[in-house]
């Protein structure tokens, strides 16, 4: 029974404690609004994204072959 008292001390002074509230407020609105966009290029870019990049690996691949061979 002496241990729950100290224990409801700390509890009520970690809820009264605001420190880290912007914080966690700021990651917050950030994640709102970075998440929506993060899925939306997933959905609707990703496809044109591939094709960039698989553009340009098989370009480095035909400059290598090219390089190699002479």
């Amino acid at each position: 029974m002496r241990i729950i008292k100290p224990i409801g001390r700390v509890m009520k002074r970690l809820h009264r404690d605001e420190r880290g509230a912007l914080t966690l407020e700021t990651v917050l609105i950030i994640a709102a609004i970075a998440l929506p966009v993060l899925i939306v290029i997933i959905k609707f870019g990703w496809p044109a994204i591939r094709g960039y990049f698989e553009r340009g690996l098989e370009n480095l691949e035909d400059s290598t072959n090219d390089a190699t061979t002479g």
